[in-house]
């Protein structure tokens, strides 16, 4: 896939552009998102998106176009474990509903900016060393494999390294100051509630690049597409989160879906590199993975909408890579049910 300088600095452009525009327009003045808000905004994003795939189709071929439209899939379904992440962590820290926007939208470009240096990374990995493969898809099914034993499980914001660090270095104060992350009291500078939870929110979205650019990777291997489909569905995530804020509690099969999907994927990079070792051994074409993720993703949610009407009392968890940590009496944790 030949790409020029001129294209990919055009696609920064338009992504910077849409990230000050929404900071200066729906982010600009703090308030409360409601329904419809995020209803328009998620299609305004969505349609972008899909007039891009449109663009490369035309212009790069039906392959790429395939493998574009699937990334960005992949990465789309990935996207709602953030908000459901994004929803225990502001739930927990207490966030009042008209700074969550802000808090979301500085959370979608700290993880634009982290996915763009992994992409760069496992690019230069994979052209240099394709047993980066290997690596890759090892990663996913571990993570996958995680995911699956700890999927009734709730990340805990409170065992954050990172948060836990600086509560212990910085005066913080236990009241919000608006949408400020450092204030003045009596003279002393503290951070806010507001400032943990930004820590709270970047060190997440460092863990999920670590699972999502190889997942992007195992379905296409330009950088251009696998950046183009983290970008364009990153910027939906705000809107996103308002959107599906209601409905999240419901999907009790998404931790599920997503796992099976990160193994899949973990397995097709496998396959990748042992095609380039035996090409008798066939690779997973994308038109197959689309369908795939198309199909896993179709029965979760609707498996979890059927069991939660027979059941309204049950309630859907986000998962976790690893299980509770123990209490102070020497005890595990029970998650939550």
């Amino acid at each position: 896939m030949n790409v020029s300088l001129t294209i990919w600095g055009i696609l920064i452009a338009v992504i910077a552009l849409l990230v000050i525009f929404d900071l200066l327009t729906v982010s600009g003045k703090p308030h409360e998102v409601k329904f419809k808000e995020a209803a328009f905004w998620s299609i305004f994003y969505i349609g972008i998106a899909l007039i891009f795939g449109w663009w490369v189709y035309a212009r790069y071929g039906s392959q790429f176009g395939t493998e574009y439209l699937t990334a960005y899939l992949v990465e789309k379904s990935l996207s709602v474990d953030n908000v459901f992440v994004f929803a225990i962590i502001l739930g927990q820290f207490a966030v009042p509903a008209i700074y969550q926007q802000r808090i979301l939208l500085i959370g979608v470009v700290l993880a634009l900016v982290f996915r763009a240096i992994f992409i760069a990374i496992g690019a230069q990995a994979i052209e240099a060393f394709s047993f980066t493969f290997v690596l890759f898809g090892a990663l996913l099914i571990w993570t996958g494999i995680n995911l699956f034993k700890h999927r009734n499980e709730d990340p805990d914001p409170s065992e954050n390294f990172a948060v836990k660090r600086l509560r212990k270095r910085i005066a913080i104060t236990d009241e919000f100051h608006g949408s400020h992350f450092f204030t003045r009291i009596d003279g002393k500078r503290y951070a806010t509630p507001m400032f943990l939870v930004l820590i709270a929110v970047g060190s997440t979205d460092l863990l999920f690049a670590l699972d999502s650019i190889p997942a992007t990777f195992g379905v296409t291997e330009e950088p251009f597409l696998v950046f183009s489909a983290n970008a364009f569905a990153l910027l939906g995530l705000r809107a996103l989160y308002f959107l599906l804020a209601q409905l999240l509690e419901r999907l009790v099969y998404l931790s599920l879906g997503l796992s099976v999907i990160l193994i899949f994927i973990g397995l097709k990079l496998i396959a990748i590199y042992a095609h380039e070792i035996n090409h008798a051994i066939p690779k997973i074409e994308t038109s197959i993975s689309l369908l795939v993720i198309g199909v896993i993703l179709f029965i979760c949610t609707v498996a979890s909408l059927i069991k939660t009407r027979k059941d309204p009392s049950l309630k859907a968890h986000a998962g976790r890579l690893v299980g509770h940590s123990p209490t102070e009496d020497g005890k595990e944790s029970k998650p939550k049910k």
